[in-house]
Protein backbone atom coordinates (compact mmCIF):
# COMPACT_ATOMS: atom_id res chain seq x y z
CA UNK A 1 0.00 0.00 0.00
CA UNK A 2 1.35 3.78 -0.89
CA UNK A 3 2.30 6.26 1.23
CA UNK A 4 -0.30 9.00 1.09
CA UNK A 5 1.16 11.49 -1.45
CA UNK A 6 2.18 8.48 -3.69
CA UNK A 7 1.32 5.75 -5.90
CA UNK A 8 2.68 2.23 -6.98
CA UNK A 9 4.30 2.21 -10.18
CA UNK A 10 2.50 -0.70 -12.32
CA UNK A 11 6.36 -0.88 -13.69
CA UNK A 12 8.40 -1.20 -11.23
CA UNK A 13 6.11 -1.55 -7.83
CA UNK A 14 8.18 1.01 -6.22
CA UNK A 15 6.44 3.80 -4.59
CA UNK A 16 7.12 7.00 -6.24
CA UNK A 17 5.40 11.07 -5.65
CA UNK A 18 2.43 11.23 -7.27
CA UNK A 19 2.32 14.32 -9.31
CA UNK A 20 -0.86 16.52 -9.30
CA UNK A 21 -0.88 17.63 -12.57
CA UNK A 22 -2.84 21.45 -12.68
CA UNK A 23 -4.99 22.27 -15.38
CA UNK A 24 -2.95 23.38 -18.08
CA UNK A 25 -4.51 26.02 -20.37
CA UNK A 26 -4.59 25.75 -24.13
CA UNK A 27 -2.25 29.18 -24.42
CA UNK A 28 0.61 27.49 -21.97
CA UNK A 29 1.06 23.67 -24.14
CA UNK A 30 1.30 26.03 -27.48
CA UNK A 31 3.92 27.95 -25.51
CA UNK A 32 5.51 25.09 -24.65
CA UNK A 33 5.46 23.50 -28.19
CA UNK A 34 6.32 26.61 -29.35
CA UNK A 35 9.58 26.61 -27.09
CA UNK A 36 10.57 23.08 -28.71
CA UNK A 37 10.46 24.26 -31.91
CA UNK A 38 12.10 27.45 -31.47
CA UNK A 39 15.12 25.37 -29.55
CA UNK A 40 15.09 22.51 -32.58
CA UNK A 41 15.51 25.68 -35.19
CA UNK A 42 18.38 27.07 -32.80
CA UNK A 43 20.09 24.13 -32.80
CA UNK A 44 20.17 24.28 -36.60
CA UNK A 45 21.27 27.57 -37.15
CA UNK A 46 25.59 27.66 -38.08
CA UNK A 47 26.24 31.29 -36.78
CA UNK A 48 26.67 31.35 -33.08
CA UNK A 49 24.52 34.77 -32.79
CA UNK A 50 21.44 33.26 -34.28
CA UNK A 51 21.99 30.00 -32.19
CA UNK A 52 22.05 31.86 -29.03
CA UNK A 53 19.07 34.44 -29.64
CA UNK A 54 16.77 31.82 -30.96
CA UNK A 55 17.57 29.18 -27.80
CA UNK A 56 17.23 32.84 -25.73
CA UNK A 57 13.60 33.34 -27.25
CA UNK A 58 12.88 30.12 -26.26
CA UNK A 59 13.56 30.05 -22.96
CA UNK A 60 11.33 33.14 -22.94
CA UNK A 61 8.85 31.00 -24.72
CA UNK A 62 8.93 28.51 -21.49
CA UNK A 63 8.73 31.11 -19.39
CA UNK A 64 5.53 32.55 -20.76
CA UNK A 65 4.20 28.77 -20.85
CA UNK A 66 4.88 29.23 -17.07
CA UNK A 67 3.29 32.66 -16.83
CA UNK A 68 0.34 31.42 -18.78
CA UNK A 69 -0.28 28.31 -16.74
CA UNK A 70 -0.08 30.28 -13.37
CA UNK A 71 -2.26 33.78 -14.46
CA UNK A 72 -5.30 34.46 -12.76
CA UNK A 73 -8.28 33.97 -14.88
CA UNK A 74 -9.10 36.46 -17.20
CA UNK A 75 -11.37 39.20 -15.92
CA UNK A 76 -9.13 39.46 -12.62
CA UNK A 77 -6.90 41.70 -14.44
CA UNK A 78 -4.94 44.18 -12.39
CA UNK A 79 -2.96 47.12 -13.76
CA UNK A 80 0.84 46.66 -13.58
CA UNK A 81 3.65 48.17 -14.92
CA UNK A 82 5.49 46.42 -17.44
CA UNK A 83 7.56 44.13 -16.94
CA UNK A 84 9.84 41.78 -17.82
CA UNK A 85 9.29 37.68 -18.26
CA UNK A 86 12.21 37.24 -16.31
CA UNK A 87 10.70 39.06 -13.18
CA UNK A 88 7.21 38.08 -13.27
CA UNK A 89 8.69 34.10 -13.78
CA UNK A 90 10.80 34.53 -10.09
CA UNK A 91 7.34 35.66 -8.33
CA UNK A 92 5.14 33.38 -9.58
CA UNK A 93 7.39 30.31 -9.88
CA UNK A 94 9.67 30.91 -7.19
CA UNK A 95 11.47 27.63 -7.89
CA UNK A 96 12.54 28.75 -11.32
CA UNK A 97 14.05 32.08 -9.88
CA UNK A 98 17.77 30.65 -10.54
CA UNK A 99 16.78 29.84 -13.87
CA UNK A 100 15.02 33.83 -14.41
CA UNK A 101 17.94 35.35 -13.10
CA UNK A 102 20.21 33.12 -15.30
CA UNK A 103 18.03 34.18 -18.22
CA UNK A 104 17.80 37.54 -17.60
CA UNK A 105 21.35 37.75 -17.57
CA UNK A 106 22.14 36.72 -20.58
CA UNK A 107 18.97 39.05 -22.49
CA UNK A 108 21.57 41.85 -23.30
CA UNK A 109 23.90 39.35 -25.08
CA UNK A 110 20.67 38.04 -26.73
CA UNK A 111 19.80 41.99 -28.03
CA UNK A 112 23.47 42.18 -29.13
CA UNK A 113 23.40 39.06 -30.87
CA UNK A 114 20.06 40.14 -32.61
CA UNK A 115 21.74 43.39 -33.86
CA UNK A 116 23.87 41.46 -35.88
CA UNK A 117 27.45 41.95 -33.93
CA UNK A 118 29.39 39.76 -35.39
CA UNK A 119 31.79 38.40 -32.42
CA UNK A 120 28.75 38.58 -29.97
CA UNK A 121 29.00 35.37 -28.78
CA UNK A 122 31.01 32.44 -29.33
CA UNK A 123 30.26 28.87 -30.84
CA UNK A 124 30.76 27.54 -26.94
CA UNK A 125 28.30 30.31 -25.39
CA UNK A 126 25.61 29.32 -27.76
CA UNK A 127 26.14 25.48 -27.62
CA UNK A 128 26.14 25.91 -23.99
CA UNK A 129 22.64 28.24 -24.33
CA UNK A 130 21.16 25.53 -26.10
CA UNK A 131 21.81 22.96 -24.11
CA UNK A 132 20.48 24.82 -21.33
CA UNK A 133 17.46 25.81 -22.76
CA UNK A 134 16.52 21.76 -23.52
CA UNK A 135 17.44 21.34 -19.48
CA UNK A 136 15.34 24.46 -18.72
CA UNK A 137 12.55 23.23 -20.82
CA UNK A 138 12.53 19.61 -19.26
CA UNK A 139 12.47 21.24 -15.64
CA UNK A 140 9.11 23.46 -16.98
CA UNK A 141 7.34 20.59 -18.39
CA UNK A 142 7.64 19.06 -14.62
CA UNK A 143 6.94 21.95 -13.01
CA UNK A 144 3.70 21.96 -14.75
CA UNK A 145 3.36 18.60 -14.05
CA UNK A 146 3.45 17.49 -17.53
CA UNK A 147 6.31 14.24 -18.50
CA UNK A 148 9.60 15.95 -19.45
CA UNK A 149 10.55 15.28 -23.41
CA UNK A 150 14.00 13.87 -23.66
CA UNK A 151 16.54 16.64 -23.60
CA UNK A 152 18.19 18.09 -27.13
CA UNK A 153 21.37 17.10 -27.30
CA UNK A 154 24.04 19.55 -29.27
CA UNK A 155 26.95 18.37 -31.17
CA UNK A 156 29.13 20.55 -32.96
CA UNK A 157 32.36 19.83 -34.71
CA UNK A 158 35.53 22.10 -33.71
Amino acid sequence: MPLPGRTVSARSRVSVPRVHAPRLTLSALELLQQAHRALAEAADHSHPGDRYAAAHLAALRAAAAVLAARSEPPGTAIRRRPTSAWVLLRSMAPELGEWASFFAAGARKRAVAEAGAPDAVSEREADDLVREVGTFLAVVETTLGLPARPVLRVARAG
